[in-house]
């Protein structure tokens, strides 16, 4: 109250305010009428279409008239948060895992040319796990990889036509693969050993052919997408004259991871549902088993 005997405006309008924002009045309800408002108060109709018309201004009822009176307006809903630029692979998907990993049950399923990116993130929701910020009961993971029978689609030698450099940047691809998968198996299945116990499933199958994409699925609930752009690039083999090779090649860790969540929208959570699906389908049909070789 201001120090006149009587409330002013802005004295009515911030009781109503608190009436409002206290839930006393609820969005939808009518307001007493002005004679009410009027006598509750002690003062003039006029002094109480003043104190109306101020909660107009800010949103909270809807337009005052001199018929029936006005009704508490619904809370204006907040924008959508801008959407976040699509961070590098391996920047990106690191705290994504951790937020998968607080889960009581967590679920990874992943589609990629190597597992690079993912025996990279994966260590730091690990590492919490160790230091007991993290305390997942169980982790399956599933991750479908090229098969090493197939003829890859990249990376090829930017002369074509180069059969023995093909054939030596294939063997180098299988290598890597094998090893990040050999370092994935391991950094996860140590999460079984006491004292942390945990039910821990890591299993890989092989797809027949090179993936353009990689795509994560995390809990079901979360699905990030990157696009494996080919770019020039040069690679030395570990040969006597240092032989170099010029080829087209796609920089996993480098690749902008776009995120989709569940609940963010029917567009990203029917992409989180199709994503699980497209997943599922290919690891039920026609994939098998990976082997290292």
């Amino acid at each position: 109250m201001t120090g006149s005997s009587k409330p002013s405006p802005q004295d009515i309008a911030d009781a109503l305010r608190d009436r409002i924002r206290t839930g006393t009045l609820k969005p939808g309800d009518r307001l007493p009428t002005q004679a009410r408002l009027a006598e509750e108060f002690g003062v003039e109709r006029g002094t109480v279409r003043q104190a109306l018309h101020g909660l107009h201004r800010d949103g909270l009822i809807n337009h005052v008239t001199k018929g029936s009176p006005p009704r508490v307006a619904a809370p204006a809903e907040e924008p959508a948060p801008p959407a976040q630029e699509p961070q590098p692979s391996m920047v990106a998907l690191a705290p994504c895992l951790v937020s998968a990993f607080k889960e009581e049950r967590v679920r990874v399923d992943a589609v990629s040319y190597t597992a690079e990116t993912l025996m990279n993130a994966v260590s730091e929701p690990i590492r919490q796990i160790h230091a007991g910020l993290l305390r997942p009961r169980s982790i399956d993971v599933r991750v479908l990889l090229p098969s090493s029978a197939i003829t890859l689609a990249f990376p090829v030698p930017v002369e074509g036509e180069a059969e023995g450099e093909r054939r030596r940047l294939h063997q180098r691809w299988l290598t890597q693969r094998n090893a990040q998968v050999q370092v994935l198996r391991h950094n996860l299945l140590s999460l079984r050993n006491a004292p942390l116990g945990i039910d821990v499933r890591v299993r890989f199958r092989a797809l027949p052919f090179t993936t353009p994409v990689k795509l994560y699925v995390l809990n079901g609930r979360e699905a990030l997408l990157a696009y494996y752009t080919l770019e020039r690039d040069q690679v030395e083999f570990d040969t006597d004259g240092g032989e170099t090779v010029e080829l087209y090649d796609a920089g996993g860790l480098k690749t902008p991871l776009f995120s989709f969540a569940e609940g963010a929208g029917s567009r990203d959570s029917g992409f989180v549902r199709e994503s699980q699906k497209w997943f599922d389908a290919l690891w039920e049909t026609i994939t098998t088993d990976l082997t290292l070789s």
